[in-house]
């Protein structure tokens, strides 16, 4: 696709009342949009982001939705209206061990970091081929390309957002749709979701700061990206398990991809 810009733009947000998403929402408004549409489960997080955008000028509106319910997604998207950039942000994190992971913390973070891509796609996409225009924004993490322990429901959901993102992509190249989609793939960010996560070496695997990934994730967006891995390293990483798996173990443990998980205590899955 080829560059756009954020000039004059209809930008939804999901997850947009706090957090990455609140930065990629402020973000949008900033670089010119028109208006910035901020779905949320908690509205008075998502009012408080709106309050800032309208601060820049920009027209925004808060909705309360439950991502992970179809038919709540599909009656706010109808009230909604076509849009041109959709970030699908709406996250949430256990930190649990598998067998102490609760079964409904399990479908949860399923439903709201995967299940919930499905149905907010699908619910704005028609109108963006219909005008062979927008961008689709998936917002997924570098723990889907690594798999650090402790984590299984969380890497699982991410791994699949990738693939959504892949799937899809390839899915519209095939149609010949100017429709875009990208996948933003960073490392943990210090947004409050993942306090007390730590890295060996902090300057090739870093925790990030969210403002330095929102803003590349804009300038991605502008410059027609399919894909964005925050940090480089990063990418270095995957091509790994062409070799044995204990190359690849040895690896992810020089840099202490597992250990980084050691004082994580866990959340109660607050989307941030």
């Amino acid at each position: 696709m080829a560059k756009m810009t954020f000039e004059g733009t209809r930008v939804l947000v999901t997850g947009g009342g706090s957090g990455f998403g609140r930065l990629i929402a402020c973000g949008a408004a900033q670089r010119g949009a028109a208006e910035v549409i901020v779905w949320d489960l908690n509205m008075e997080r998502a009012e408080a982001t709106v309050a800032i955008i309208k601060g820049h000028g920009c027209e925004a509106r808060a909705v309360a939705v439950d991502v992970t319910d179809r038919g709540a997604v599909e009656a706010a998207a109808g009230e909604t209206g076509d849009i041109d950039i959709l970030v699908n942000n709406a996250g949430v994190v256990s930190g649990r061990p598998l067998l102490e992971n609760s079964p409904e913390s399990i479908e949860r973070t399923l439903q709201v970091n995967l299940h919930s891509l499905f149905w907010v796609t699908r619910a704005f996409l028609p109108g963006m081929i219909e005008r062979n225009w927008g961008t689709v924004v998936t917002i997924s993490s570098a723990a889907g390309l690594i798999g650090p322990a402790r984590m299984t429901d969380y890497v699982a959901s991410k791994f699949g957002a990738f693939g959504f993102n892949e799937s899809l992509r390839n899915e519209l190249r095939a149609e010949g749709s100017a429709v875009n989609t990208l996948v933003v793939t960073p490392f943990f960010m210090s947004t409050g979701m993942f306090d007390g996560v730590t890295t060996r070496f902090s300057l090739l695997l870093p925790i990030l700061r969210p403002t330095y990934v929102a803003a590349a994730t804009l300038n991605a967006i502008e410059n027609g990206r399919s894909a964005l891995v925050e940090p480089w390293f990063v990418n270095t990483i995957p091509p790994l398990r062409m070799f044995p798996v204990k190359v690849f173990d040895a690896v992810t443990d020089f840099f202490g991809v597992n250990n980084s998980m050691d004082d994580f205590h866990g959340r109660d899955g607050d989307r941030v």
